[in-house]
């Protein structure tokens, strides 16, 4: 850069329900360490995962002002009241997959939201830079929430089935707010027998797999899972070659996957016909299958548990009819009409903030990430990362993103 950074912020997170943050106070401490000439300012919040006394002590400047910060880290979609002028923005915004398509399918207000966005970052000179977009030359992330997402997700689904099988619950994740303890509570459990699906083969499913590991049911193969009867809880992890098809019947490679998702199949059903839980944790793209459809359902007479740490409702999962929160992570629906019982025939998981159930640890996981692998790239040389999670520049889209221009016109 030609000009050294003098100062960076962390926002006070604009969604209510938000308790993460970009940076923990022991990397405040760290990037003093390394840039002794840096100011680290941090907005005052009471309901961040950390005190604002901890960041003082690390040698942060507790400010609500901060207009004299270059760059400001978030973590979710900042409200365009506070976004300032000619300033760097670093957060998820969760808008480079939409277009005119996904406006029209958008739940409420939040797609309106995102619209605004865009337009306030337009018209306030902001370079957005956004976390989902800074990847390696294989398209990998450099850093994200997804392990701690699969971690929790898969705790609360566990929690869930203790609950549908009359069993006594555990403790909330939320309450717990402690990974060791966490996994601690799972170890000594004595799980009953039953058959669980998960899907996905990124960090999500890697985060589920992690804490099934630390309990007493035990992984199988796929095909084992779909012929086999077990008389103790087992566990079956399909990846994305296993469980979507071509429907030319040709073999399976996944940047033609990518590339052409319309032209693949589901072939879940097949294996969720014999599963009692079905945790989702799997990347989706709206383009590619549905892992079953609204009919199927009417067939798995046995799945009784659906943990959607996917969240997309009316997405992969045709049972997420709604995200649940924190508070209230679980609903009952009818495996017929698709709305919501007293009835305990299906019982869904589905919240769609799962890390802020542990959010000091998965704060902790993700500002390793910001310090080791984004702000040494935005202070010194870039390798392209950041160019390429670049969306918006001098008021206009880079050119890569220049197809949200027709999003934000739409009416």
């Amino acid at each position: 850069m030609n000009k050294p950074i003098e100062a960076i912020g962390v926002i006070k997170e604009s969604r209510p329900d938000e308790n993460r943050t970009p940076l923990v106070p022991e990397h405040i401490e760290k990037l003093k360490s390394k840039y002794p000439n840096l100011n680290i300012l941090v907005q005052p919040s009471k309901k961040r995962c950390f005190s604002d006394d901890e960041y003082k002590n690390k040698g942060a400047e507790i400010n609500e002002d901060l207009s004299s910060c270059s760059i400001i880290f978030g973590v979710k979609e900042i409200d365009t009241n506070v976004l300032l002028n000619n300033k760097t923005y670093v957060f998820f915004s969760h808008t480079y997959k939409l277009n005119k398509e996904t406006l029209n399918n958008a739940q409420g207000t939040p797609g309106m939201d995102k619209k605004e966005l865009l337009k306030s970052v337009l018209e306030k000179n902001i370079k957005l830079i956004d976390y989902e977009n800074i990847r390696d030359k294989k398209s990998s992330r450099y850093l994200g929430f997804g392990r701690f997402a699969g971690i929790i997700g898969c705790y609360n689904t566990l929690n869930l089935c203790l609950e549908n099988f009359n069993k006594q619950p555990l403790a909330r994740a939320n309450r717990i707010n402690n990974y060791e303890r966490l996994i601690n509570n799972l170890k000594n459990l004595y799980f009953p027998k039953m058959n669980i699906l998960v899907t996905g083969d990124g960090r999500v499913a890697k985060g589920v797999i992690e804490v099934l590991k630390h309990t007493n049911i035990k992984e199988v193969s796929k095909e084992k899972f779909q012929y086999n009867n077990f008389d103790y809880p087992v566990f079956c992890n399909l990846e994305t070659k296993d469980y979507v098809e071509s429907n030319l019947n040709k073999e399976f490679n996944l940047n033609h996957f990518i590339q052409y998702p319309k032209e693949y199949k589901s072939c879940a059903p097949q294996y969720l016909k014999v599963a009692d839980v079905f945790i989702s944790a799997h990347y989706w793209d709206p383009a590619s299958p549905k892992i079953f459809e609204k009919n199927d359902l009417k067939k798995l007479n046995n799945l009784k548990v659906i943990g959607d740490i996917t969240c997309d409702v009316d997405g992969s999962v045709p049972t997420t009819i709604r995200s649940s929160t924190i508070e209230s992570p679980n609903f009952y629906i009818d495996r017929y009409t698709f709305k919501e019982t007293d009835n305990k025939d299906l019982a869904i998981m589905a919240v769609d903030n799962l890390p802020s159930e542990l959010p000091r640890d998965s704060s902790k996981e993700f500002g390793d990430g910001i310090v080791s692998e984004v702000i040494p790239y935005i202070f010194n040389k870039d390798d392209g990362r950041i160019l390429n999670a670049t969306i918006t520049l001098n008021g206009s889209f880079l050119e890569k993103y220049n197809y949200l221009n027709d999003y934000i016109k739409t009416v």
